[in-house]
């Protein structure tokens, strides 16, 4: 199974006079859905199709309370996913304040189990699917 990646040409948005490079961009091969998920999962385990549909259901609603009371959420060879802000500087400790925050964002890291799993992609132009 290999990742697939077109070949793209682009500017360097920090110098317009720079000469355009090439690169490699992964293509993604579709969005798979909750539903799509939670089937493959009950392949893999005792959990029938309806089952793993309300766990998957289940998992986000969970992750989600955990992230907002402010945890870090660990899943296991996964990997962990933590809330990050970003903010708007003042000059004392004393104005700091909620308002400065402008953004939340869902940070994940990976496992060391799914970058090891990662390192082992292989790539394959997608020319060579149609011919072009």
């Amino acid at each position: 199974m290999s990742l697939i990646y077109n070949k793209i040409e682009r500017g360097n948005p920090s110098d317009a006079n720079a000469a355009k490079l090439w690169y490699p961009v992964l293509k993604s091969m579709g969005m798979v859905k909750e539903k799509e998920v939670a089937k493959l999962l009950a392949d893999e385990t005792t959990l029938n199709a309806k089952e793993a549909e309300m766990a998957v259901a289940q998992l986000l609603k969970v992750v989600t309370n955990l992230l907002l009371s402010g945890n870090t959420v660990q899943l296991g060879g996964l990997g962990s996913f933590r809330l990050t802000a970003k903010s708007e500087g003042v000059d004392t400790k004393e104005k700091v304040s909620a308002a400065q925050i402008k953004k939340l964002s869902v940070r994940f890291t990976e496992s060391a189990e799914l970058k090891d799993a990662v390192k082992k992609a292989t790539f394959r132009d997608a020319a060579t699917l149609t011919g072009k």
